[in-house]
């Protein structure tokens, strides 16, 4: 018997999996653990070389997972002008420091923005006010929407005569001319024209970001970020520099690409792999684009919009699954839920036809946070998992309750979805949200006492960070619990998530993490 690089004990050890109690200690071997239980049995694995770090009774958890952020804008979003303030005023105030201290002519950019607490939608002229001799591009906090002053219009050629493109929409003052607000895809305009990092540039700053989502907690994040970013992942990964693992999601964009080279979902290895494609079939709930069934309340005419037409989504989702590539469709809105998971029936139906089960393809919906009841138990039957982010509850509540009423019933709604068998795969969506875990855990079981019937205990959200994500991405052999032959990533924390109020898991405080065996973040106090 090989000796064990690595031994924990005096921990109160959560494997998280059924047939194992709390454990004591837990050995490693390279990247894998190969026992799990009371500390007797573990030191037999004690070897001359073994290093072995006593937890002082901390509770130890398998490895969090996010199932669904954006490193690259979590990333960038670091570098910019961060506008995700109270008041109108005070977003232009940080927009006129950085324009003091950038050369004129050069782009300003940032991101956060939220026009509810603002009263209004802000406008060209609003930046125009604080930086006239800079062009200015900030993302909206749900990354649907881009706000620009008339410098950044003139750059991107947009003018009254540039038409909304197919799946977006140009916002326009009384006269017809763009008010420097553009909504999905019509984002793209100004997107095109703003300067980008190298890829070497961007590494770096997922270098740093990787290293920030360790320390929370994290030991594999699924991204939904473009090529650019996987370049930039490609190049830490080359260099031994992936402190957590990633699965890389592609873009619809990308789809003919990755058929053409013959690229399935998987494909990759334990650091660095390929998940599934990604389909937007509407916007967000934050400018009211989400795709519903009844009009916005207060808006009869406005029921959001279709990002990607229905029968493109068809088209491509056959395609993709018949090669191997599985599917992660965003629907936000009731409607978008319905069409997606109609969707799925032709899928499945497809799939039957090629003789290919299920559990071959573990398609997903993204973020689902209306769906109408009728619809709750297809995720089940249909075998798709709900790929959500409980934190969205929290911060979406006040603008959930203005435009969608009595609807918010069967919104953000985890204990339905479960109740009827769903699959539940939690994340953060950063940077549209904080990707700390413990405040995506914290809102999960407590909801802030909205629509408390649809909380979960501590238990299934945890399952939902670590289980839920693993199955997602066909790893559930290798990550979610803590047994032997699994990947050894775990985190010890701070305190034990079972034997505190629920209110505390906000400030839960990271020791070390673990990832392959290999400690990506230890506190200096570990061992």
């Amino acid at each position: 018997m090989r000796e064990a690089d690595l031994i924990l004990i005096n921990g109160r050890i959560y494997p998280l999996d059924p047939e194992s109690p709390v454990a004591e200690a837990l050995a490693v071997v390279g990247e894998e653990i190969v026992a799990v239980g009371a500390a007797e049995r573990v030191r037999a694995w004690r070897g001359p070389r073994t290093m072995v770090v006593d937890v002082g009774g901390a509770a130890v958890l398998p490895g969090l997972i996010d199932a669904h952020l954006h490193l690259e804008g979590y990333a960038r979003a670091r570098m910019g002008v961060a506008v995700d303030t109270p008041t109108l005023e005070e977003a232009l105030e940080r927009v006129a420091r950085r324009a003091a201290l950038t050369p004129p002519g050069e782009w300003i950019v940032g991101r956060g923005w939220l026009q509810e607490p603002w009263g209004r939608f802000p406008t060209a002229d609003d930046l125009d006010r604080v930086a006239p001799n800079h062009p200015v591009a900030l993302w909206a906090r749900s990354g649907h929407a881009l706000w620009a002053n008339r410098e950044a219009m003139r750059r991107a050629g947009v003018t009254r005569e540039t038409s909304d493109p197919p799946g977006g929409r140009i916002g326009r003052g009384p006269d017809g001319a763009p008010n420097g607000l553009f909504f999905e895809q019509a984002t793209a305009l100004i997107a095109r024209v703003l300067p980008e990092p190298t890829v070497e540039e961007l590494a770096e700053a997922l270098y740093e970001a990787l290293h920030e989502l360790a320390a929370l907690g994290l030991t594999t994040v699924h991204n939904f970020d473009g090529p650019r970013s996987l370049a930039a992942l490609q190049v830490l990964h080359q260099r031994g520099d992936l402190p957590v693992r990633v699965i890389q999601h592609l873009p619809l964009e990308v789809l003919d690409h990755a058929l053409a080279v013959g690229l399935r979902t998987g494909f990759g290895d334990p650091w660095l792999r390929i998940g599934a494609v990604k389909i937007f079939a509407d916007g967000a709930l934050g400018p009211r684009t989400a795709w519903m069934l009844e009009p916005y309340e207060g808006e009869p005419e406005n029921v959001g919009m279709a990002f990607t037409p229905p029968e493109v989504m068809r088209e491509a989702a056959r395609r993709a699954t018949a090669a191997g590539l599985w599917l992660a469709i965003h629907a936000i809105g009731d409607r978008a839920n319905r069409e997606v998971l109609d969707l799925y029936e032709e899928v499945r139906a497809l799939e039957a036809r090629l003789g290919i089960p299920p559990e071959a393809r573990r398609h997903r919906i993204e973020h689902a946070q209306r769906v109408h009841p009728e619809d709750l138990p297809h995720f089940a039957r249909l075998g798709i998992i709900a790929s959500m982010q409980p934190i969205h509850a929290v911060s979406d509540r006040p603008m959930a309750e203005r435009y969608w009423g009595k609807r918010c019933a069967t919104a953000y709604a985890w204990r339905s979805l479960k109740a009827h068998g769903a699959r539940l795969a939690f994340g953060s969506d950063a940077p549209v949200e904080s990707p700390n875990p413990w405040w995506g855990l914290h809102a999960a079981v407590v909801r802030e006492g909205w629509y408390p019937e649809q909380a979960l205990s501590l238990l299934e959200a945890l399952e939902a960070y670590t289980v839920g994500p693993a199955w997602a991405a066909g790893l559930e052999r290798r990550q979610g619990r803590l047994r032997p032959g699994m990947w050894a990533d775990l985190v010890v924390l701070e305190a034990d998530p079972f034997h505190i109020p629920p209110q505390d898991l906000p400030s839960m405080g990271v020791r070390g993490t673990l990832v392959g065996g290999r400690w990506a973040y230890r506190r200096h106090d570990l061992g």
